[in-house]
């Protein structure tokens, strides 16, 4: 009896090929969000949930904001979020 052409493919290979795929990569959750100033000279900006005191020192400076301030943040004028430091 040969051992040839049997179809019984149970060598780890084959198994192998047909893993299931990992988990769906879950969204990245940042420390911090960013916010550019544009406004012509300096601002500091309080956040409403943590009292923080935020300091933008000229036009275009990038700060980082807790998430907790984000909401108060973003309704600044002259202030952007921005996705990079």
């Amino acid at each position: 009896m040969g051992c040839c052409g049997s179809g019984n493919r149970t060598g780890g290979t084959v198994q192998n090929a047909y893993r299931a795929s990992p988990k769906p990569a879950q969204p990245m959750r940042y420390s911090h969000a960013f916010f550019e100033y544009i406004g012509p000279t300096a601002l500091t900006v309080v956040g409403r949930a943590t009292g923080k005191q935020y300091r933008f020192d000229r036009p275009g400076a990038r700060v980082p904001i807790e998430p907790a301030d984000q909401a108060s943040v973003s309704g600044v004028p002259q202030l952007r979020q921005v996705y990079s430091p």
